[in-house]
């Protein structure tokens, strides 16, 4: 009888460990129903089947439940199972917070940095100014071009410097990884190093560490959510729920495998894609080696949450992204003397608005951002699900901004997307589309292109094509196109060679294609730019984004659905 009643007690223990732990959450607190519905969700099989629940990822079968609210049948049409959003929530909770920061040891020193407005439109927010930095002056609005590891793709410097281009940006996690920033320092900086006479900016490092955590999610973060959801992003690790901090899965990520392996407030750990070893990036890192390879603009270290995950998530990490920012602007600070005592130019730092779709976050780092002394900000984060929610968040974001700093958009280059952007006040963006869709044969073309009509020679299948705002110079009916791109363009690719040229090129394997159109998408975007600051000053941007966008495109934007959250 005895050893009956141990038994018992034993395996009522048992119980109370393993499953009343899963209904302690403040979701399952808050939803109605009595204890029996609440036990019913538990599956009662001695063995964890595994499955995956509507976000695709893998979890126990006796944690999948969730609890209907009052009045609902426990059917199974009633219950959901339970999302990673809500293991993010619970976790994100309980991260205990660092003693707040000390104060600025002194205020940054943008000595040789302004920035100027010149015209500014009574119609909208759009404006034209200078940026001035050591190594030239940047007329705004501007784009910034990709070299993403100290080099454009299939171009030089000569070539971009040719096409008109102003500015150049490289990636603080490539450069970390290979060659180093030391080399780089070592060789004079980024400019000297790449033979580029002219303004640069480097990132943080901070998307790398997004999309190695969150899977690849660069359209989520242009509007294009659906797209991404069908390549299947999800996470690749796990949130702690004791620290909050992230964890990648030990069984998923091979010793030879790059990936993220934890982000924690520290800063962010992760295997190199170069030889496998275990680096870390925190904010102080991040800045010292953006001091190292010497772009003029650099950014702070901030973690980029996707759109899926909970509004409480996406707060906790918005206010950890505040707290590397005050770290990156105080090791900012404190690196200043040295710079100045080797006799290199100075640099400014851009501060970088997160709070993904949620109108109160972006307010809350747009006031973060804004009372600290950043010489510019740039817009960050996943801006929605779709175009319509993209546009709204960036303008949302620009409104609250302060006017007096240039606002730079990240990872953001279609036409119609620069537009609005200009409208609502940006000043810069960057994005590595113009050079990647070139060296794919996506050759970007403005509205007449699609009025002129298709070569007489196309025939079936070939004589439909789809508007946009490129097409592609490998379709089959151009094989036959002595047109140039665009017989108006400027650059060198239109005022040499034919479609048909182009055509053969991509259809031989000759990596030359892929150069001439990407040399034709920089004219084009560069061109761009100057027409729309010209627009700008003659108050007619309207009119000048009908020569570049055709007007079926602004139709589909019309009829995309937006929700943007509260």
């Amino acid at each position: 009888m005895i050893r009956w009643v141990l038994s018992c007690c034993a395996a009522f223990v048992w119980m109370c460990v393993q499953v009343l732990p899963v209904y302690s959450t403040p979701e399952t607190a808050t939803m109605g129903g009595d204890r029996r519905s609440q036990w019913q969700g538990v599956r009662r099989r001695g063995r964890r089947r595994k499955h995956t629940n509507g976000r695709g990822i893998l979890t126990p079968s006796f944690v999948c439940t969730r609890l209907p609210p009052d009045g609902q049948p426990a059917g199974r049409g009633g219950w959901r199972r339970l999302q990673r959003t809500t293991l993010l929530s619970r976790s994100s909770s309980r991260t205990a917070l660092p003693p707040p920061p000390p104060p600025l040891s002194s205020p940054p020193d943008y000595s040789g940095f302004s920035f100027t407005t010149d015209f500014e439109s009574k119609t909208d927010r759009s404006r034209t100014g200078l940026l001035e930095t050591p190594h030239g002056t940047v007329e705004t609005p501007n784009f910034i071009f990709c070299a993403t590891k100290a080099a454009i793709k299939g171009l030089n410097m000569e070539q971009m410097k040719d096409a008109g281009t102003q500015f150049i940006l490289s990636n603080t996690y490539h450069l970390f990884l290979n060659p180093g920033p030391e080399i780089v320092e070592s060789r004079g900086g980024l400019q000297s190093f790449t033979g580029w006479r002219g303004p640069m900016l480097t990132d943080s490092g901070g998307y790398q560490i997004f999309s190695m955590g969150h899977g690849s999610v660069s359209e989520e973060i242009k509007g294009k959510r659906q797209e991404d959801e069908k390549k299947g992003a999800t996470l690749k690790g796990k949130i702690d729920a004791k620290s909050g901090e992230y964890r990648a899965d030990a069984e998923k990520q091979p010793s030879s495998a790059s990936g993220l392996l934890k982000i924690s407030e520290h800063g962010a750990k992760f295997r190199s894609y170069v030889n496998g070893s275990i680096k870390e990036l925190t904010p102080e890192v991040s800045i010292q080696a953006q001091r190292s390879l010497g772009a003029d603009i650099i950014l702070v270290l901030d973690e980029c949450t996707p759109f899926r995950v909970t509004k409480e998530y996406t707060e906790g990490a918005m206010k950890r992204s505040h707290r590397w920012a005050f770290r990156s602007l105080s090791e900012f600070v404190n690196g200043q003397e040295e710079r100045r005592r080797s006799g290199r130019p100075t640099q400014a730092l851009y501060g970088i608005v997160q709070g993904g779709v949620y109108p109160s976050l972006r307010k809350e780092s747009c006031e973060f951002n804004n009372e600290h002394p950043f010489f510019g900000v740039a817009i960050g984060g996943s801006l929605g699900a779709d175009k319509r929610m993209m546009r709204k968040t960036v303008a949302v974001t620009c409104r609250m901004l302060r006017r007096d700093r240039p606002i730079h958009l990240l990872g953001v280059g279609g036409v119609r997307d620069i537009f609005h952007g200009v409208a609502n006040g940006i000043d810069t963006f960057d994005c590595v589309h113009p050079t990647r869709l070139g060296r794919h044969g996506g050759a970007l073309v403005k509205r007449k292109f699609w009025e002129e009509g298709l070569p007489p020679t196309s025939k079936g299948k070939d004589s439909v094509m789809k508007v946009g705002e490129h097409f592609n110079v490998a379709k089959g009916l151009f094989k036959h196109d002595d047109r140039p791109i665009d017989s108006e363009c400027g650059c060198a690719t239109c005022r040499n060679y034919s479609r048909a040229y182009l055509h053969h090129c991509f259809k031989s394997g000759e990596l030359v294609g892929g150069s001439l159109v990407a040399q034709h998408n920089v004219y084009f975007m560069n061109e761009l730019m100057a027409s729309i600051r010209a627009a700008i000053r003659e108050n007619r941007l309207e009119e000048e984004k009908a020569k570049w966008v055709h007007p079926d495109l602004e139709q589909k934007s019309a009829l995309a659905s937006f929700n943007l959250r509260t």
